[in-house]
């Protein structure tokens, strides 16, 4: 029996800094081949050798997912700063054109942190380099610990660390049936202004943009900012989002 056929987006790694490689977290293709029940497929994160509009034939919707690399200052009109890198400019140029094509063509498009960050800048939006920076939020990133150094346990890097409060009646509530989530948070950079048809529908208490949508889309177009693909075998929240994914790709 045939699957949909999802696109998962990778991103540029150098492997002993020689070979240069196409990446994407497991995590992410589990969660379409297990939830979604669809074929996960691994698309460039190069525009030289990825050709859109072929893509957009071949897929029945696209997943933008979570990467290490910033979305590139200059993307939004603001002087890059070492201090924010890495950056992967390859996918920049891959990713905010194939958000843009999706919503035209109505292929499904689904945007996880850095994926839902290049949603808001595909349709103009800025970013924050740093969300912690700004005067009243809390740290969004990874819990370290006390040298400095990552968490070793991923069931404490996932763990659900703040509430997101959700629009009334905007699309995440409805689907969602309720107003507030708990979520994980694992980021640096942050919705700044959104774009011109990115609807905000969901923050945390400090303000940050945890949730969006893009309006007029003839299908499934949100983004999270938190890490959906973690856990959604058996996070009601995560789950409810990638089957709504999986009901959009399948038309």
């Amino acid at each position: 029996m045939s699957k949909p056929i999802v696109g998962v987006i990778g991103s540029g790694y150098s492997v002993e800094g020689r070979y240069q490689t196409q990446m994407t977290g497991e995590s992410n293709m589990r969660a379409l081949a297990q939830v979604v029940d669809a074929l996960p497929l691994i698309f460039a994160g190069a525009p030289d050798i990825t050709d859109i509009d072929a893509l957009l034939d071949s897929v029945s919707g696209v997943l933008l997912t979570g990467a290490r690399a910033n979305v590139h200052p200059t993307r939004f009109g603001v002087e890059p700063d070492e201090t924010y890198e890495p950056y992967d400019e390859h996918r920049d140029d891959v990713a905010l054109a194939v958000s843009r094509a999706c919503v035209e063509r109505g292929v499904p498009l689904f945007g996880i942190c850095r994926g839902m960050q290049e949603m808001n800048v595909a349709f103009g939006g800025s970013l924050h380099p740093e969300i912690r920076d700004l005067p009243g939020r809390m740290n969004h990133r990874a819990p370290r610990l006390d040298n400095g150094e990552m968490h070793p346990d991923p069931e404490i890097i996932f763990a659900d660390r703040h509430d997101v409060h959700l629009i009334a009646d905007g699309k995440f509530a409805r689907l969602l049936g309720q107003q507030t989530i708990r979520v994980n948070s694992l980021h640096g950079q942050g919705v700044l202004e959104p774009g011109e048809r990115v609807v905000i529908e969901g923050s945390a208490d400090d303000s940050t943009v945890e949730a969006i949508s893009i309006a007029g889309a003839e299908t499934f177009a949100l983004g999270v900012q938190w890490h959906a693909e973690y856990d959604p075998q058996t996070n009601p929240v995560n789950q409810a989002l990638f089957k709504e994914f999986g009901k959009a790709i399948r038309g």
